[in-house]
């Protein structure tokens, strides 16, 4: 019997509370000196609520449309609807060498982390 489905469900979990419940992360300094927040929720969810001025680049779309994010350097904060598509957004960015790269998580809960 293999318990490595409930294991990686128990680490999916953990990542995910403690990205809402325990993320100190200022993201209003990160904006101020630069920052893009990319929404990678499909258009339909984009358009059913988004952050102000949030880039909104499909998680399957964003390799092709690298060209949007050309400062390889610049913060990128990617979110989408739990922050599951947003980690994968993260890694493929990582892997095409961006260097500041943040999983924003929920776009929701990262709204109300901007707002405060």
């Amino acid at each position: 019997m293999s318990y490595l489905p409930t294991i990686l469900f128990c680490v999916v979990i953990l990542y995910l509370l403690k990205k809402r419940f325990f993320d100190t992360t200022n993201y209003n300094v990160l904006l101020e000196d630069g920052a893009i927040i990319v929404d990678v929720r499909s258009p339909a969810e984009y358009s059913t609520g988004n952050i102000e001025n949030s880039l909104n680049i499909p998680v399957g779309e964003l390799i092709n449309k690298l060209d949007y994010l050309k400062d390889k350097k610049q913060t990128i904060i990617v979110c989408c609807a739990s922050g599951v598509r947003s980690g994968v957004a993260k890694q493929l960015l990582v892997a095409k060498s961006y260097e500041n790269v943040i999983n924003g998580g929920g776009w929701s809960n990262l709204k109300a982390k901007i707002n405060k």
